[in-house]
C-alpha cells in the first residue's frame, strides 16, 4: 500500500515538473543530537514533502497557463507549445509577466538572510544582456560605466540648496534632473503630502494647474526636514515608475544586499560595505547584484521604495532607478517607442542620458523627440513625439539654436517646473507661483492661433504650412484677412509663421487679429529659480579651519527676476517698457502701481532657454550668472 502511494505521488511530481518548476526548497538538516525517526515516520514525512511540492507546482502551472501576458512585458512571453518545454535552469528567473499573478507562485524568492527576507527576482542572462546592451551598447567605455555606477540620489547638505539633489559624476544628470523636478513638485506644492501641512496648500494631485492666485510656495528651503525630503523623493520615484508602467505597475530594481530590514543609519553602512570593491563592467556584473520586484499596488511600491532608500542613495542609485523605469515600461515597449532602437540610451562619447531617457521619466514613453504628437514623413514613416500633457516640463537651449521645437505639452506643464537641457547637461528651472503660466485674453488668443497653425505644420516645428492648411487655420481661428494680405501670404505656395504673425499683429481685433495700440496689455513680472545639481567649490560659502579656508562643495541655486513684455509689443516700444516693483504676476489690471525703469538686461544661455517659453523675456539676477553646464 505504501509503495502504491509513493508511486502515485511520484507520477504527480513528474507531471508537475513538465512546466518550468523552480527547485524545491530543501529542508534544514536535522540536529545531529536529535533522536533518529523510525522508518515509518521518515516515509510519512517524505510523502508529505513530495505532495506539497507537487501541489505547489501544479498550482503554479494552472495560474501561468490561464493568465495572459501583459503587452508591456520586459521581454516577450514564450509562445504556447503543444509539447512540454524544458525546464529553465533554477539559477535564472524571468520578470513577472502578469502582476496579477500570485507572487509566491510565479516568482523566484531569494532569501538574503534578513529577518523577513529581502526578496527579489534575478534577471535571466538573456534579459540582463538585452538591458545592458540597450542602455550602454556594445562598445561602452569603463569611464562611462564608472560614471553611472558612482552616482547616488542624495540631497544637498547645504541649507540654501537642501531641496536639491547633488551630482558628482557627469552622465546621469538627465535622471537626477527629472527626479529633481518631481521632488520640487511635492516639496513646493504638496507639502501636506509629505507631512508638512500648510493650510492653503492644494490637497490632491488632480489634473491641470491650480486656478489663478491659489497658491504660492515658500522659498525657505532650509526649513525642510530630512523626513519631508525623503517622503518627497519616495513619492516622486513612485509616481515616475507607475507612469512608466502605464499606471498599472512599478518595477523596482534594488541590490542583492543582506540586512536592509535593519533600522536606523546602519542601513547605509550595510549598503556601502556591500558595494566595496564592486565595479560594473559587463552585463554579468549587473546580473550578480541586481534584484527586482514588481508592484501593482502604489502603497506597496512606496513602502518598498522607502525601505530601499539607502540603496538608491548609494553610489548605484541613479543607475538602479533608470533600470527600474526601463523595466516598468518594459524593454520591448521601450524599443518600440524609439525611432532608432539600435542606438544605446546612454550616448557616447561622454555618457550623457539621451532625450529618450529624459522623455521616459517625464511622460512614461521613451520617445526621442520633444514636439507634440508625431511627424509624418510619408511612405508610412513617421517620427514620435510627446502625446500627452505632463506634470513637469522641458525646455532646451537647442530650440533657441533652431535645432528642434519643443511642443506645448512639454513647454506648458501642469506645474511651473521644467527640466532644462543644454548640449551636455540637464538642470531644473522652477517658479513658486502657480500663476506664472496663466494667460490673459490676448495670450490665450495667440495660443489658439498658434495651436491651429502647428496642427497643420508637418515640418516638425519648422514654422511653415501649405496654402490648403493655411485656409484651415483661418477657419478654425476665425481670422478674416483682407484679400490683398491673403494673396500676398499665399503667393509663394506656403505660409511662414513669422510672416503670418506680423500680419496678425497688425490686424484689428474685430477681424480676429491682435492689434493693440497701447502695447502694454499682457505684461508680466515674476520670479524663477534655477538649480544646477553639479557640486562646485564655492569660496563665498567657505568654512574656516585651522589650515585656512576650505571651499564648500555645493550645488548652485539662482533666483531670477523675469519681466515679460507682451509678445505682440513692437520692437521700437521695448526700450520704454516699465516694470512694476509690486507683487509678482500679470500687470494688466489697470490699477495704479509704482513703476520704475527696467534694470539692464543680463544674459546667459539660460535666458535663451527661458525665451523659448516667454518670448523676449528680460532677466536679472544677483551674483554669478546661472549655469546650465
Amino acid at each position: 500500500m505504501a509503495d502504491q502511494e509513493e508511486e502515485e505521488l511520484g507520477v504527480a511530481l513528474r507531471m508537475s515538473m513538465q512546466n518550468s518548476p523552480p527547485e524545491p526548497k530543501r529542508s534544514k538538516p536535522r540536529d545531529a543530537g536529535a533522536p533518529a525517526a523510525s522508518p515509518e515516520e521518515s516515509r510519512r514525512i517524505q510523502r508529505e514533502l513530495m505532495a506539497a511540492a507537487a501541489e505547489k507546482r501544479m498550482l503554479a502551472t494552472r495560474i501561468a497557463s490561464s493568465s495572459p501576458s501583459l503587452s508591456h512585458s520586459p521581454s516577450p512571453s514564450p509562445s504556447p507549445s503543444p509539447s512540454p518545454s524544458p525546464s529553465p535552469s533554477p539559477s535564472k528567473a524571468t520578470i513577472d509577466r502578469n502582476p496579477g499573478k500570485s507572487a509566491d507562485c510565479v516568482r523566484k524568492e531569494v532569501n538574503f538572510g534578513a529577518k523577513e527576507g529581502n526578496s527579489g527576482l534575478e534577471l535571466s542572462s538573456e534579459e540582463v544582456n538585452q538591458l545592458f546592451s540597450m542602455v550602454f551598447g556594445s562598445g561602452v567605455s569603463k569611464d562611462i560605466l564608472a560614471q553611472w555606477s558612482n552616482q547616488g540620489i542624495r540631497f544637498s547638505p547645504d541649507p540654501e540648496t537642501s531641496m536639491g539633489l547633488v551630482q558628482h559624476e557627469g552622465g546621469p544628470c538627465g535622471v537626477l534632473a527629472t527626479i529633481q523636478a518631481f521632488v520640487l513638485k511635492y516639496l513646493l506644492f504638496f507639502p501636506n503630502e509629505i507631512g508638512k501641512v500648510t493650510s492653503n496648500a492644494p490637497q490632491n494631485l488632480g489634473p491641470g494647474r491650480l486656478s489663478k492666485g491659489q497658491y504660492v510656495a515658500s522659498d525657505n528651503f532650509g526649513s525642510l526636514t530630512e523626513d519631508a525630503k525623503a517622503r518627497a523623493l519616495v513619492k516622486s520615484m513612485g509616481e515616475i515608475l507607475f507612469m512608466c508602467g502605464d499606471n498599472k505597475r512599478a518595477v523596482i530594481a534594488t541590490l542583492n544586499v543582506v540586512g536592509l530590514d535593519t533600522k536606523g543609519f546602519a542601513k547605509n553602512e550595510i549598503v556601502a560595505k556591500a558595494l566595496e570593491g564592486l565595479s560594473i563592467e559587463s552585463a554579468f556584473d549587473l546580473q550578480k547584484i541586481l534584484r527586482i520586484e514588481t508592484h501593482t499596488s502604489q502603497t506597496s511600491a512606496l513602502q518598498k521604495l522607502h525601505k530601499a532608500l539607502p540603496v538608491f542613495q548609494s553610489r548605484m542609485g541613479a543607475l538602479l532607478f533608470l533600470i527600474s523605469a526601463l523595466l516598468s515600461r518594459g524593454l520591448d515597449s521601450i524599443q518600440s517607442d524609439r525611432d532608432d532602437p539600435s542606438l544605446p540610451l546612454v550616448t557616447a562619447p561622454f555618457g550623457h542620458a539621451s532625450q529618450e531617457i529624459v522623455n521616459l521619466l517625464l511622460c512614461g514613453q521613451a520617445v526621442p523627440n520633444v514636439f507634440d504628437g508625431r511627424m509624418d514623413l510619408g511612405g508610412g514613416m513617421f517620427l514620435k513625439g510627446i502625446f500627452t500633457s505632463v506634470e513637469v516640463g522641458f525646455l532646451t537651449l537647442l530650440e533657441s539654436l533652431n535645432f528642434c521645437k519643443v511642443g506645448q505639452h512639454l513647454k506648458c506643464p501642469k506645474w511651473p517646473i521644467w527640466v532644462v537641457g543644454s548640449e551636455s547637461h540637464y538642470t531644473v528651472l522652477f517658479a513658486l507661483d502657480t500663476t506664472v503660466q496663466d494667460e490673459n485674453e490676448l495670450e490665450e488668443r495667440e495660443s489658439q492661433i498658434r495651436r491651429a497653425f502647428d496642427a497643420q505644420d508637418q515640418s516638425g516645428g519648422g514654422g511653415f504650412i501649405s496654402v490648403e492648411g493655411f485656409h484651415q487655420v483661418l477657419r478654425e481661428a476665425g481670422i478674416r484677412l483682407p484679400s490683398e494680405k491673403l494673396d500676398h501670404l499665399c503667393s509663394t505656395g506656403f505660409i511662414v509663421w513669422s510672416e503670418f504673425w506680423q500680419v496678425i499683429l497688425d490686424l484689428d481685433k474685430s477681424l480676429g487679429g491682435l492689434k493693440d495700440s497701447s502695447g502694454l496689455m499682457g505684461k508680466k513680472v515674476f520670479d524663477l529659480y534655477h538649480f544646477n545639481g553639479i557640486a562646485k567649490s564655492d569660496l563665498n560659502g567657505s568654512h574656516t579651519t585651522s589650515g585656512g579656508e576650505t571651499p564648500v562643495q555645493r550645488p548652485r541655486l539662482t533666483k531670477l527676476r523675469v519681466s515679460v513684455p507682451p509678445r505682440w509689443t513692437p520692437e521700437e516700444f521695448m526700450a520704454d517698457v516699465v516694470v512694476t516693483s509690486g507683487p509678482v504676476g500679470n500687470e494688466s489690471s489697470g490699477k495704479d502701481t509704482e513703476v520704475t525703469k527696467p534694470e539692464p538686461s543680463q544674459h546667459a544661455p539660460l535666458v535663451d532657454c527661458i525665451r523659448t517659453r516667454w518670448s523676449r523675456a528680460v532677466c536679472n539676477w544677483v551674483g554669478d550668472p546661472p549655469s546650465i553646464v
